[in-house]
């Protein structure tokens, strides 16, 4: 349904972050309370995403396990730069990709297009939502079985995708293998919209509940199988 970001409260960094995202995606930003701030698409354009930039207490503990990668024109990050990011790392010959950090030192990566099929995006924009698992394969066909998507690997690298996942509004959704455990809250977490409402059979399946709807709100708060956090919300 939408996508959440953690900005660091204070010192107007929320508001800073909130900034930086909406130029990144093409989003226009609305006050959502507080600190808290809205992205959405501008008027009369495709409702796909909206982004919610969430003030939290909290500095950044340990590197997110979510992030996004985005597809720019001859993978050029300038244009991030300058609204705020940070370059952390250097596009090279082995790895082909520019990796930087938000004004609240969340990291995300910037590619160019390529007509190479599985190897990268072929579209501007947002590529990927990029997620860290201890196993990837597990955790995408869990996704997978939640959402109708179909689960691909990639026939040298170790990690593995999503596509057609309903209501999933990037080019794809991809599960990383790495050797460490998730430790801290997810800086980035996604919402989703119940089919039936039915959260016990999230839990059946291998959610865990961590919060019911509070007396003002209508969501649940769950964690997927390697304690990844998710909101879910009544159709």
């Amino acid at each position: 349904m939408d996508l959440c970001i953690d900005a660091t409260a204070g010192n107007g960094r929320p508001a800073a972050v909130a900034r930086f995202w909406a130029e990144a995606l093409g989003l226009t930003v609305s006050g959502a309370g507080g600190e808290d701030a809205k992205l959405s698409p501008p008027e009369g354009g495709a409702p796909a995403l909206t982004v919610w930039v969430n003030a939290v207490p909290e500095e950044i503990a340990a590197k997110s396990r979510v992030h996004l990668d985005l597809c720019l024109p001859g993978g050029d990050p300038a244009p991030l730069l300058a609204a705020g990011a940070t370059l952390v790392r250097a596009a090279d010959a082995g790895r082909p990709w520019h990796v930087l950090e938000d004004p609240d030192g969340i990291a995300l990566c910037v590619f160019a297009p390529t007509d190479v099929p599985g190897d990268g995006p072929s579209e501007l924009g947002v590529y990927e939502l990029v997620v860290d698992a201890s196993d990837a394969t597990a955790l995408a066909t869990w996704w997978a079985d939640r959402t109708g998507a179909t689960v691909h690997h990639h026939p040298v690298r170790p990690f593995v995708w999503l596509e057609g996942a309903a209501g999933f509004p990037f080019q794809r959704w991809e599960f990383n293998p790495v050797p460490e455990a998730k430790t801290h809250k997810n800086r980035i977490h996604w919402d989703v919209t119940l089919v039936d409402a039915d959260v016990d059979a999230l839990v059946a399946a291998g959610a865990t509940l961590l919060r019911e709807p509070a007396p003002d709100g209508r969501w649940w708060i769950l964690a997927d199988p390697e304690g990844n956090e998710f909101c879910a919300f009544p159709p």
